[in-house]
């Protein structure tokens, strides 16, 4: 039973939000911008430099008292943090090693390492054993709010729709807050409640203090805007985001996304290569890449993409597990055989929507569409208003003949965001016009 929309009504009430630390975050993924990028990727940001003077603080404390259980275990979190920050991989086995000395030190009743290895899984992408680690951490303390907030990242990735529900409603009863009003705007978005998802958003604005939060909380809501085809709208979002607080990355990539997604080309790729010099995550290299390729400047294109490819390589010696953003570059700009191989790999590992599109989209790259159509209707199960989705929905059935749905879906898809991406929706376009 789906209890969200009347508990957020009820939250409202509750009052302020609480400013959160770095046990409740998970790794970021590629597609759908909007929503992977940040709502799966994080929460209000820590500013790196009290993050910073945090480690090495407790790196001090624990040369003096290395006997400190919740010193590691607080340690290992900071480190899962500013990884996420930087979008250094190196820091994950630095925090695998504090993690486990805490847990050494205090096997039983851990809560604090067992929710920070939860953590550290779900940004490696080792979405199974994160939800193990929070269930463990959850019976040694049910009332361990963290916990279910990497619960619910796990449960997501996995795909475990109604266990995903159920973990951000139990983070709901226990912290109101932006951890759970930001994971239930994402549960809601993905069932197509886009109006209820940005209920939940504004009620965390609006009792969010902290710059960082009421930043983080201005960013999402901007997303959904962008992500409903609402650019101009998003494109003030984003800057009234990066106004509340200037060092918040995610905003001045989405700040770029906006202009690309107006025709502003050269802003973008400003903003975009900014973004990339403060976090070089795979996905804005991806995204600017693609921009570069919209507007033919395939060597700055295939620059990009081989930075991608250095960044995936420095995370896989690092832990991370991530054929979900390889199996789409290969898909789109490398080799589809490929990309299939690697997408069954994740397919195999957790069956969440967005791999099924990813898997259905490379499938029907190979010419394999009557395969594709299944994963790709599959993707779209739940209802969520996925441009993207859409799209790859569209050109699999135009490729199988079945004309009316095709159109249907490819006109569905540019009504979403008639922008979704700078390279497919033009090529949507020809679509629908090839169609008649």
């Amino acid at each position: 039973m789906r209890r969200l929309p009347l508990l957020l009504t009820t939250i409202a009430l509750c009052g302020g939000l609480a400013a959160l630390g770095a046990l409740d975050r998970s790794a970021p993924e590629r597609r759908p911008p909007s929503t992977e990028t940040a709502r799966q990727a994080g929460h209000p940001a820590v500013p790196e430099g009290s993050l910073a003077r945090a480690i090495a603080a407790d790196q001090q404390r624990l040369r003096r008292l290395p006997g400190d259980a919740a010193g590691w275990a607080r340690l290992g979190a900071e480190y899962v943090e500013q990884a996420r920050l930087t979008a250094d991989p190196s820091y994950y086995p630095k925090a695998d090693e504090a993690l486990h000395r805490s847990l050494t030190l205090a096997p039983q009743d851990n809560a604090d390492a067992l929710t920070g290895l939860g953590a550290l899984a779900n940004a490696r992408h080792l979405f199974d054993q994160a939800r193990d680690f929070a269930d463990r951490a959850i019976t040694a303390s049910p009332e361990h709010w963290p916990a279910y907030a990497v619960l619910a990242d796990a449960r997501t990735q996995l795909g475990d729709d109604a266990g995903a529900t159920e973990a951000v409603q139990q983070l709901l009863d226990r912290r109101p807050g932006t951890a759970s009003f930001t994971r239930a705007a994402y549960d809601l978005e993905q069932h197509g409640r886009t109006d209820d998802a940005r209920s939940a958003l504004r009620k965390a604005l609006d009792g969010a203090y902290d710059p960082a939060d009421r930043a983080f909380c201005q960013y999402q809501l901007a997303e959904l805007d962008r992500n409903s085809g609402r650019t101009a709208e998003a494109l003030t979002g984003y800057r009234q985001a990066l106004a509340t607080d200037p060092g918040y990355t995610p905003a001045l990539a989405g700040q770029a996304r906006a202009e690309a997604g107006l025709g502003r080309t050269d802003d973008a790729v400003r903003d975009y290569t900014a973004a990339i010099d403060a976090v070089p995550l795979p996905q804005y290299l991806l995204e600017l890449g693609e921009l570069h390729d919209s507007l033919g400047h395939h060597d700055r294109a295939e620059e990009q993409y081989r930075l991608l490819a250095a960044e995936q390589r420095l995370a896989a010696a690092n832990g991370v597990v991530d054929d979900l953003t390889l199996g789409q570059y290969q898909a789109d700009h490398g080799d589809p055989a490929e990309a299939v191989r690697l997408l069954r790999a994740e397919w195999d590992r957790r069956q969440n929507v967005l791999v099924a599109d990813a898997l259905a989209w490379a499938l029907h790259r190979t010419g394999a569409d009557t395969e594709a159509l299944t994963l790709a209707r599959t993707a779209r199960a739940h209802g969520w208003h996925n441009a993207l989705f859409g799209y790859h929905l569209g050109e699999i059935e135009h490729a199988l003949g079945h004309t009316q749905d095709a159109r249907t879906h490819l006109t569905e898809a540019l009504t979403t965001d008639p922008a979704f991406n700078p390279l497919l929706a033009p090529q949507a376009r020809a679509a629908l016009t090839a169609l008649g």
